[in-house]
C-alpha cells in the first residue's frame, strides 16, 4: 500500500480524531442537491479520474460552503456520517489560485471524522456516490481554526477544492441475517448505529477456533490476497470486558494476511456486508478466551495508502 504524500498530511492527521457526529440523512432522504454553484463556474478540472487538478480564472470567494458535482458517480452512496470513505483532493487559495494541497489520495476516514476540522468538506460529501468528481469552495468559517491556519487564510478567504470519490463503505454490516443453532456462544445485540454488544454465557469458552456467520452479506468474497475494511469489537470471555474495538476508537480497520489480528486468517471466504461471530481459544491453555464481532464494510483498492 502507498503512504500519504506529505502534503496530504494536514488534511490525513483531522481523520485520526474522534468527534461527535450529526444525525445523518437516511438512505431514502438522501438526496444530492448542488447548491447555489455558479460562482464555481471560474474553476476549470482535469486530470483523470483519481487524479484531479484545477485552475481557477478569477478569485473565489463564497459565504457558505457551495459545491457542485460535475460528474456524479453510479457507486455506493453515502448516507451515514460513520461511512469510511477514500478520495483524491486538490485544494487551492479561493483569492490567488495558489494550490495549497496537490493532487493526493487520503486514507480510509469516516466523513464525521472530518468535522472538527473540515466541516465544510463533510457537507460536501454527504449523500454523495462513488466514482463522483466534486467542485466546491469552503470559507475560512467552514474549516477549523488550526486548519485555517495552516493553510495561510485570512477569515474572509474560501478555499477551493476538487474531490474525486473514489471509494465508499458500508457503514456496518447490512447483510441477512443467520440462523445459528450452536449451544454455549455468546449472544450479540446491536446499536441503532450497528455497533455490537456481546452477551457472554454463563458456560466454558469453545476450547476450538469457532466462527459463525451472523449476517450474510451480497457483496463481493474475500479473496486471501485482499484487505477488507472492518469494524470490528474484542471482548474477553472471563471478564466480559471489551478490550479492543475500532467502534470505540472511532476508525476502521485494513485487516489483511499477514495483518496482527487474531482473525485476520479467518475472513477470507466471507462476503462484504456480512457479520461474524469469532472465538478465538486461549492460547496453550492458559488465559481467557476472546470473542470477536467482526463487520466487513468493503474491500481496499491495492493502492489503498495508510496514514
Amino acid at each position: 500500500m502507498h503512504r500519504i504524500p506529505a502534503a496530504l498530511a494536514v488534511l490525513g492527521l483531522s481523520a485520526l480524531t474522534l468527534v461527535a457526529c450529526a444525525s445523518a440523512p437516511s438512505a431514502q432522504s438522501c438526496e444530492r442537491h448542488d447548491t447555489d454553484s455558479t460562482v464555481l463556474d471560474v474553476v476549470k478540472t482535469t486530470g483523470g479520474f483519481g487524479a484531479p487538478t484545477l485552475v481557477q480564472s478569477a478569485p473565489v470567494y463564497v459565504p457558505e460552503t457551495t459545491f457542485t458535482d460535475r460528474t456524479v458517480g453510479d457507486g455506493p452512496r453515502i448516507t451515514s456520517g460513520q461511512q469510511p470513505v477514500t478520495f483524491d483532493i486538490v485544494i487551492s487559495n479561493g483569492s490567488s489560485g495558489e494550490i495549497l494541497v496537490p493532487s493526493g489520495s487520503t486514507p480510509p476516514a469516516a466523513v464525521d471524522s472530518f468535522r472538527e476540522t473540515y466541516p465544510g468538506l463533510s457537507d460536501m460529501l454527504m449523500c454523495a456516490t462513488e466514482g463522483s468528481r466534486i467542485v466546491g469552495a469552503i470559507p475560512a468559517s467552514d474549516l477549523g481554526e488550526s486548519i485555517t491556519s495552516q493553510l495561510g487564510l485570512t477569515g474572509k478567504q474560501s478555499i477551493v477544492v476538487t474531490v474525486d470519490l473514489t471509494k465508499v463503505y458500508l457503514a456496518a454490516a447490512d447483510g441477512a441475517p443467520q440462523y445459528n443453532d450452536r449451544r454455549g456462544m455468546p449472544a450479540v445485540v446491536l446499536a441503532p448505529n450497528g455497533q455490537p454488544g456481546v452477551v457472554i454465557p454463563d458456560s466454558a469458552a469453545p476450547t476450538t477456533l469457532t466462527v459463525e456467520t451472523l449476517k450474510k452479506g451480497s457483496g463481493a468474497v474475500i479473496s486471501d490476497s485482499d484487505t477488507a475494511r472492518v469494524q470490528y469489537t474484542g471482548v474477553d470471555w472471563d471478564t466480559r470486558t471489551v478490550t479492543n474495538s475500532t467502534w470505540d476508537a472511532g476508525t476502521s480497520a485494513g485487516v489483511g494476511k499477514g495483518s496482527n489480528v487474531a482473525f485476520a486468517s479467518q475472513l477470507a471466504g466471507a462476503t462484504v456486508g456480512s457479520q461474524l461471530l469469532i472465538v478465538e481459544p486461549a492460547s496453550g491453555g492458559k488465559g481467557s478466551a476472546t470473542v470477536y464481532v467482526v463487520d466487513i464494510l468493503g474491500i481496499d483498492p491495492p493502492s489503498t495508502p495508510t496514514r
